[in-house]
């Protein structure tokens, strides 16, 4: 099997670096006779899924250079929180590519916990997609009680009456956006 190797640390200073985490990704590499095509090593946050050997890995994927990517554990792969990291997971399946951590048995692509531990990201994705929604919207309405206007501030009478008059003649919303130098979406707001 065609196996490559991603490894992360969060940061150059406080000592780390991801020499421990490349040791023992190997030597399991070669204690199952994989082959490994590459490493994406690199020392940035995980905070974020912009990162240069992370999305280097995933084209390569895309590009099916390898079979599994192989790493330290999940925190090592993504710190993005539950669905970006289900999503990230999810794609490499879609690639035809599959996924294991060293360090988490059961976080394994292949294995038989596979749809187990997928149904439980996807459960607690879920969850966090509720709560952030929730944050959202309470945010808005604490705003809204403060007197802030959400959203995008509403057109004068003039130009919704030339929106209309537009769409009267048979123009597309495309068109009407265009001369109006405004949103498409604008358009259709106003119709």
């Amino acid at each position: 099997m065609r196996v490559a190797i991603y490894a992360r640390v969060s940061t150059k200073d406080k000592g780390q670096n991801t020499d421990n985490q490349l040791h023992d990704l190997r030597r399991f590499a070669e204690v199952h006779g994989w082959t490994i095509q590459k490493e994406y090593v690199e020392e940035e946050s995980g905070g974020t899924g912009k990162r240069a050997e992370f999305q280097l890995m995933l084209a390569d994927a895309h590009r099916r250079r390898f079979d599994m990517v192989l790493f330290w554990s999940l925190d090592r792969f993504s710190r993005e929180g539950a669905l970006p990291t289900l999503q990230y997971l999810n794609q490499l399946e879609s690639y035809g590519v599959g996924y294991k951590s060293y360090t988490e048995q059961y976080m394994d692509s292949t294995g038989i916990f596979k749809d187990a531990i997928i149904s439980v990201l996807a459960t607690i994705a879920k969850q966090e997609r509720v709560r952030l929604s929730e944050r959202t919207k309470s945010g808005m309405a604490r705003a809204r009680e403060k007197g802030k206007l959400i959203g995008a501030p509403a057109k004068d009478a003039q130009v919704v009456e030339q929106v209309r008059r537009l769409k009267a003649t048979g123009i597309s919303n495309q068109a009407i956006a265009r001369v109006m130098q405004i949103s498409p979406s604008t358009v259709a707001k106003y119709l």
